[in-house]
């Protein structure tokens, strides 16, 4: 009998032994110096090594969508700051073509409101409208779950990323929220010049530009995330075909109509196509609109109003240049190829 105890006792013990133990570790939100403060609460939904990695996982696969391929990364490639580098119009399942030309994804933890037209006015909101949205993913949050609590894999991950351990909503987009929040970009030539690092300095030309930037482009593209967040009316050409009434779609009101979120600029060297519709190829293409091509739409904003009512933003050939040269500085190679973010 005794000797029947402690053969129990051992195999309970190897059993143990063998099972994995692991504590989610959680990991460090690193705060850049000459960033705002995050929008987003980060005690709520604190980032952790686990979470991190199911989110990723979630961010790449295709399951997400109805037929299995379209993931978020699809429309959303890292090299390119995750946009759908040279798609005008980004494209979903069965190559069905948007209204809208995809946004970086970077530094979403400093953003009050997502999508074009701020759609969604959380971080764990935000990927409900990819995924429900008939031409990109074209799939249900529900059949997205019940896709997810057949994957063994998923099972193990949302077990070791939350306490509960439950597949559901709320944990799928908290864990893609903790992947989205992870994607800091701020280590450009700009930031490292500004904060005084590394010996970085610029040319003149890039300080010329960074000048005529501060004059004729920031009240816009504020502070050191290059937007202030809000939705403007920039006075691009109705598009007949299209007529993307932009954040009116969400509000309701008349005064939003025609107005969309204005863009982040950083990594803007490598995100073209350019604007909602991507409309403009180039960086040079964009400035040459705001100098001549700005029109009296519905809405306008003031700040293309000039006190003569000309419109648009005055600039010259040289000044163009000068102001593509400083927006260079803003592209951040260490990000575009941050292995934590690459599948």
């Amino acid at each position: 009998m005794r000797e029947q105890f402690v053969i129990l006792l051992l195999g309970s013990f190897l059993s143990c032994k063998n099972q994995e133990v692991y504590t989610n570790v959680d990991l460090v939100f690193e705060q850049p110096s000459n960033f705002p403060e995050p929008s987003y609460d980060l005690n709520t939904n604190p980032i952790t090594e686990k979470g991190f990695e199911l989110g990723k996982k979630l961010f790449y696969d295709g399951n997400l969508s109805s037929d299995g391929v379209v993931s978020c990364a699809f429309c959303h490639q890292q090299k390119f700051a995750f946009t759908h580098h040279g798609h005008r119009l980004s494209h979903g399942v069965e190559e069905r073509e948007g209204k809208r030309n995809s946004q970086p994804i970077q530094n979403m933890a400093y953003q009050k409101q997502f999508s074009w037209d701020g759609a969604a006015f959380h971080l764990d909101l935000f990927p409900i409208i990819p995924i429900t949205n008939p031409v990109e993913m074209d799939e249900t949050v529900s059949n997205v779950m019940q896709k997810l609590k057949k994957n063994n894999d998923y099972k193990k991950l949302y077990e070791l990323a939350f306490e509960d351990g439950q597949i559901n909503a709320e944990n799928t987009f908290k864990a893609m929220s903790q992947f989205m929040n992870m994607m800091i970009s701020s280590n450009s030539k700009y930031d490292q010049y500004k904060r005084n690092e590394n010996d970085v300095t610029f040319s003149s030309q890039e300080k010329k530009g960074l000048q005529l930037f501060k004059k004729k482009c920031a009240s816009c593209h504020a502070s050191d995330l290059f937007t202030d967040d809000s939705f403007r009316n920039n006075g691009l050409p109705i598009n007949p075909n299209i007529n993307d009434l932009g954040r009116m779609t969400v509000t309701l009101l008349e005064k939003d109509k025609y107005k969309f979120k204005v863009p982040s600029l950083r990594n803007v060297e490598v995100t073209a196509p350019y604007m909602h519709d991507g409309r403009f190829g180039s960086l040079k293409s964009v400035l040459d609109f705001y100098t001549s091509g700005v029109q009296e739409t519905e809405n306008l904003d003031p700040l293309l109003r000039g006190e003569n009512q000309t419109l648009g933003i005055q600039l010259n050939e040289k000044e163009k240049i000068d102001i593509i040269t400083f927006l260079k500085t803003l592209t951040d190679y260490e990000f575009l190829s941050d292995k934590r973010f690459a599948e």
